[in-house]
């Protein structure tokens, strides 16, 4: 798929989830989309201004720990720990899933992925349920206090 192309759109944790169970090597990147960031292929460290050798992503495979627990839960926990980026950073950050291939990590042990293959956009609504089932988990998994959610 090009950079430029239209990506599909996940609309529900349920149907994120699925494309997870599917496939190994997904990540969710939150940016301006394929479009902007396949150009360069690189992040940059915001602190340093130091270009990184792939672009910033977070992984959506589970972990074998997790063991029997759903994988909707799983990915609603990985979402909701960055759910607070658009905000950050601006107009037009979104979420969008890839696959790729990790060449190294980043300030904050971040995968940075090359070889980049967009997937799909993750609907605002994702985001939304995401965290209303985070917040269920409430009284079994304790406070997650992050700031500015």
């Amino acid at each position: 798929m090009s950079a430029s192309a239209d990506l599909p759109v996940v609309h529900t944790l349920a149907g994120l989830a699925a494309l997870v169970e599917r496939h190994r090597g997904l990540y969710v990147r939150w940016s301006h989309g394929p479009g902007t960031d396949l150009g360069t292929t690189s992040s940059t460290d915001e602190l340093t201004g130091v270009p990184m050798p792939g672009l910033s992503a977070n992984p959506l495979d589970v972990e074998e720990w997790w063991e029997d627990r759903s994988v909707e839960l799983w990915v609603a926990r990985r979402l909701y720990d960055y759910a607070h980026l658009p905000h950050e950073k601006g107009p037009g950050v979104r979420p969008w899933a890839l696959g790729g291939r990790e060449r190294g990590r980043g300030p904050d042990n971040e995968p940075l992925v090359v070889d980049v293959e967009p997937l799909c956009w993750i609907d605002s609504g994702v985001i939304e349920e995401a965290r209303a089932e985070v917040a269920r988990q409430e009284a079994e998994w304790g406070p997650l206090r992050r700031s500015g959610r």
